[in-house]
């Protein structure tokens, strides 16, 4: 089982860490050159501050990645982006940024997709594994059964303990003892997540019309949601919206 590192924006944390009840955040990267590969849906994904402050704050669940236009990604996860709006969305990518996009243009983003996200408060942040340059711009990928990333990982699980709703997520110890490789369940996706979820299995293309322009394009259930239709891929359609 893999986790990864990944160093985030301060205020991102800030942010996310006051708001209560979060079932999802997208976790963004402003270059929106390449989709984020490392990771297996369910496996965990650490949230690290930037220097000064060398601490792990959180842990989210991967579900998948992708590369969207910024008023998309708004779209489908306004707050849980970390930012009060799309304007101060665009201020705070736009600082990262090579290039000073034109104030009309579209840009992309990388959008790293977790659910069931954790904050800690700060007396429970963890100390960045050892062999974490502190040079890393993006991240780092750690083997959770061995060496640093299973002393990570254990830290990481005591404070876990705080989360009912992870209960899942923390039988993978016990599945690593018994039966060998442990293996972590399939996130439960949230309402952004499932929207690009099920946008990125159809093509970007609406199933009936075949449609590609992505701001007419809707993520329907098959079973409503209103009647216990869960947000999962296999009860989703893509349709122009409209057609919706």
């Amino acid at each position: 089982m893999k986790g990864f590192v990944g160093v985030t924006d301060n205020q991102w944390y800030e942010f996310l860490s006051q708001q209560p009840g979060i079932d999802e955040v997208n976790f963004w990267q402003p270059g929106g050159s390449r989709i984020f590969q490392s990771l297996k849906p369910g496996d965990p994904f650490f949230f690290k501050l930037h220097s000064p402050e060398n601490f792990i704050v959180g842990v989210g669940f991967f579900a998948h990645s992708t590369i969207l236009p910024i008023s998309i990604a708004w779209s489908a996860f306004g707050t849980k982006n970390g930012v009060n709006s799309v304007s101060e969305m665009r201020r705070r990518t736009e600082k990262y940024r090579r290039s000073r996009p034109s104030p009309l243009e579209d840009y992309k983003i990388g959008c790293i997709l977790l659910t069931q996200p954790l904050f800690f408060g700060r007396k429970d942040w963890v100390s960045v594994p050892p062999d974490f340059s502190l040079n890393i711009v993006q991240g780092k990928t750690y083997d959770l059964t061995s060496g640093h990333g299973l002393r990570l990982w254990e830290q990481i699980e005591a404070r876990m303990q705080t989360r009912p709703d992870l209960e899942k997520q923390l039988r993978v110890a016990e599945a690593e003892a018994r039966y060998g490789v442990p293996a972590l369940v399939q996130p439960r996706l949230g309402q952004g997540s499932f929207r690009v979820l099920v946008t990125d299995v159809y093509e970007r293309r609406c199933a009936i019309t075949r449609e590609k322009t992505l701001p007419a394009l809707e993520a329907a259930h098959i079973r409503p949601f209103s009647e216990n239709g869960p947000n999962r891929v296999e009860n989703g359609l893509l349709l122009r919206s409209d057609i919706h």
